[in-house]
């Protein structure tokens, strides 16, 4: 009889780049969540829906993405996810509540912040990770264009825009800094 195969080892992320797929992998399935959020308030047939499908489909290639990369890295997901699914799907439903202009708001500031995030984690990275370094580029430039469409959906039109988007950016720097750590 055969020797099984033993499994292959993992590639174990240093402890920065691991925290750093962490929050990237945390924040798209938030994502994916505030979307379904305004999705099930909105609904399929309003005029926002189409470029929120469309959104959601990229913000689940790059969850799915962030998955593959914490598989193979044996990086722990974080501890929030159960938060990140209700709170996520909450902020999408309220802010859609509100109006499709306050869920355009929300796209809008929650994008300004992870465009930021990104760039940062770049600069860290600088070349010793260029899978993860190409994920992210390829991934902010998506989420830039999600911030770009937001605004050109009538997010500054939104009821109280600057302080809407002031207190959803708060939100998510802290979910951002939690997410690290948790």
């Amino acid at each position: 009889m055969a020797e099984p195969t033993p499994p292959r080892p993992l590639n174990r992320a240093p402890a920065d780049v691991a925290a750093m797929i962490r929050v990237d992998q945390a924040g798209e399935f938030g994502a994916t969540r505030i979307y379904a959020g305004q999705l099930a308030v909105l609904g399929h047939h309003s005029p926002a829906a189409r470029p929120i499908a469309r959104m959601a489909a990229q913000e689940e290639r790059h969850r799915i993405a962030f998955d593959r990369m914490m598989a193979e890295r044996g990086v722990r997901p974080t501890l929030l996810a159960l938060l990140w699914d209700r709170a996520g799907f909450a902020l999408g439903a309220l802010t859609a509540l509100i109006s499709p202009q306050a869920a355009m708001a929300c796209t809008a500031a929650i994008e300004t912040e992870i465009d930021r995030h990104y760039a940062e984690q770049r600069a860290e990275l600088g070349a010793r990770e260029p899978e993860l370094s190409a994920a992210i580029a390829e991934f902010q430039a998506e989420e830039a264009e999600h911030r770009e469409t937001a605004i050109a959906e009538g997010a500054e039109q939104a009821p109280a825009y600057p302080l809407l988007s002031a207190a959803i950016r708060l939100g998510c720097r802290a979910a951002i800094a939690f997410a690290k750590r948790v």
